[in-house]
């Protein structure tokens, strides 16, 4: 028997990086899990490689009526849930002086209005006891150069992790968040020109107290923890970033 038989989560923006690492963590102790993407293609490769216990659904984390319809597939699918990762997200590199609204809307949309209302939609089919998990970003705490809309959605997020914590409470369930730090899952190569990318990825591995990027499982595992094995800890954030933004 698998840790997870009988479990039941949704993971936003699982088809791909961590998000799809922590989906076959858990996919693999025994647990249902219903991950969505925006992207067709790789939604389907994921699930694909996630086996029978994996089902997808495209979905855009900006749109209200995508949500809605992922709730409503979650409840079809599993009745209830047990756990939920809102991991759903983007990063735009640009400049302060070059982010354009439009730029600044999107980053907002998606990776704070989209996380605030899946935890919003989906509260209701999660049982007690249940975890509810959103990444946040070693950005909200640290400096970070060509990032600065990014960094405040993912401060946003932060401050949502406490005050949804307190107000989830009577219902006995508790949210936390994970915050990465440089992690290797390829957003950088799928966002930047080639040598941006590769300029940008030894800069911050110079940076880094561990001098390196991180594994997506690393971040799956903690993942996993606040989810599951957490009990006592809510409206916490547990940082997975070599150290970056602790010393």
């Amino acid at each position: 028997m698998g840790k997870y038989d009988g479990k039941s989560i949704v993971i936003t923006g699982g088809s791909s990086g961590f998000g799809f690492t922590t989906a076959k963590l858990l996919v693999d102790g025994g647990a249902r899990v219903l991950i969505t993407g925006r992207g067709q293609e790789t939604l389907d490769s994921a699930r694909e490689r996630l086996g029978e216990n994996a089902v997808s659904i495209r979905s855009d984390a900006a749109s209200l009526p995508d949500i809605d319809a992922l709730a409503d597939r979650a409840k079809a699918e599993f009745g209830t849930l047990d756990a939920l990762f809102v991991n759903a997200g983007i990063t735009r590199f640009t400049p302060f002086e070059a982010v354009t609204e439009e730029v600044y809307d999107e980053l907002f949309a998606i990776n704070a209005k989209g996380a605030y209302f899946t935890v919003q939609k989906l509260v209701p089919l999660l049982n007690e006891g249940s975890g509810v998990v959103l990444t946040t970003s070693v950005a909200n705490v640290k400096g970070i150069p060509l990032i600065s809309a990014y960094a405040a959605g993912k401060a946003a997020l932060r401050s949502m992790t406490r005050s949804l914590a307190r107000e989830l409470l009577p219902r006995k369930i508790r949210v936390n968040a994970v915050s990465p730090g440089p992690i290797d899952t390829g957003i950088l190569d799928r966002s930047m020109p080639k040598e941006a990318s590769e300029q940008t990825k030894a800069e911050m591995r110079a940076a880094n107290p561990m001098l390196r990027f991180g594994d997506p499982r690393e971040v799956a595992r903690a993942v996993e923890f606040l989810a599951f094995d957490a009990t006592f800890t809510t409206g916490a954030e547990l940082a997975v970033d070599g150290g970056a933004s602790q010393l």
